[in-house]
């Protein structure tokens, strides 16, 4: 087999699209805190714990070009901008509810 053949296959794995989707540090909590619903930029970065501002930026407009997350501007002063899930992304809830359920049991 080729070695472009075995890099097309390599980049088509599901499981390894899904662990570089949600590996980041900050993935994760940040879909979790959106599973409550609607949020603003700071809203969004005082609910999660940690992140400041830059990366908050660039985490969501990852998961924006994946269709995680949807952002809505709306044209006010000063501009308010709104994230939400997509339907894409409300698909991991069981995700990680299971994540969550294993580490209650599991870490210490």
């Amino acid at each position: 087999m080729a070695l472009e053949d075995k890099n097309k296959i390599e980049k088509v794995c599901p499981f390894q699209e899904a662990m570089d989707l949600i590996s980041g540090k900050w993935t994760m909590s940040i879909i979790n805190t959106l599973m409550a619903g609607k949020m603003r930029f700071k809203e969004l970065e005082r609910s999660v714990a940690g992140i400041n501002t830059r990366m908050l930026v660039k985490e969501l407009k990852q998961l924006e070009a994946r269709k995680i997350i949807s952002r809505q501007a709306y044209a006010t002063m000063p501009p308010t901008v709104e994230y939400s899930l997509t339907e894409k992304g409300k698909l991991l809830k069981p995700v990680l509810v299971e994540i969550q359920v294993w580490a209650l049991g599991n870490l210490e």
